[in-house]
Order: structure tokens, then sequence, then C-alpha cells
């Protein structure tokens, strides 16, 4: 079964990803995927605070990851994989270890333009995620159930 999300999401752990797409998908553990979280204890257990004791919790580097998610997508449980941003994500679709991309929260900051409703892109950051569809599939949700944005959708910055 292993991966059933590989998600950016600029917030990490927090309700929606634990509470929204979590229980529905009946996810068992979580990969953080950020160098700088990786190295910080503090960090890590200020996100550790927002999960069920039941749901383990992986805190990796991008090189790390890189060889971690293949042992992983062999487990029988569920998971999701975290990024904060799309060039860990895309890093890791150049690796070949990713299937899908799930653009599910990237807000707003001065440069960035608002495409979808959670969605703020810089020039930079639409030609990585063009780029990453190129490999695989990208798309931006909310929340299971939500409506699916095509990556052409999300570029063009249509509401659907």
């Amino acid at each position: 079964m292993s991966f059933l999300l590989y998600r950016i999401d600029d917030r990490l752990i927090h309700g929606q990803v634990v509470v929204g797409w979590g229980q529905p998908l009946d996810a068992k553990f979580i990969v953080l995927v950020d160098d700088a979280v990786a190295t910080s204890d503090w960090e890590q257990e200020l996100y550790r605070m927002g999960v069920p004791p039941h749901m383990d919790v992986y805190f990796v580097s991008v090189a790390d990851a890189v060889s971690l998610i293949p042992k992983l997508q062999k487990d029988d449980r569920r998971g999701i994989l975290l990024t904060p941003d799309i060039p860990t994500m895309h890093k890791l679709v150049k690796a070949g270890v990713i299937e899908a991309v799930n653009v599910g929260g990237i807000h707003h900051r001065p440069g960035r333009e608002q495409k979808i409703r959670y969605v703020f892109l810089t020039p930079a950051e639409t030609d990585e995620l063009q780029a990453m569809g190129q490999a695989v599939r990208v798309f931006a949700q909310d929340l299971p159930g939500a409506h699916e944005f095509s990556l052409e959708q999300i570029l063009q910055g249509e509401e659907g």
C-alpha cells in the first residue's frame, strides 16, 4: 500500500494534513522531508505534538529521503510524504522516487501571485511545477473529495 499522498504544504504537519488527509486515508506514518527540520530536535518535537500516537513520523533530509522512500513504498502501512516547498519536492521527483505531486498549500509571500485559493507562485516556482509535470502528475487538492485542479488549471489560475 504505502504512500497515498505526496504533498507540498508550507505548513507541513497541521490539522488539515493529519485529520483532513490522514484519517480518511488511514495513514499510519508521515515522512516530513526538510533539510532544516531534519536537524532540529525542537522543531521535530513541535511537529510530533500534532500527530496522534498511532502515527509514526520520520523527519529526513532530501538526501536521506531518496534512499528511505523506496523502502517505505514496500511498507504495508499507508503513508503521507510532505515537503515544505516546490524545490524540495522537485528534487525527489528528479530522483525518481515520487509518483504524483499534490500541491496542497503554498501561501502568500512577497513575489508570489495567487493562482487558486491556496496556491501562490513565483515565476520560478511556476517553471519548476511545469518541469515536475513533465515527469509525474501534478495536481492541487486541499482535501479528499474536494475539487481537484490539474496542473494546467493551477497555472492558469482556474478556480473550477
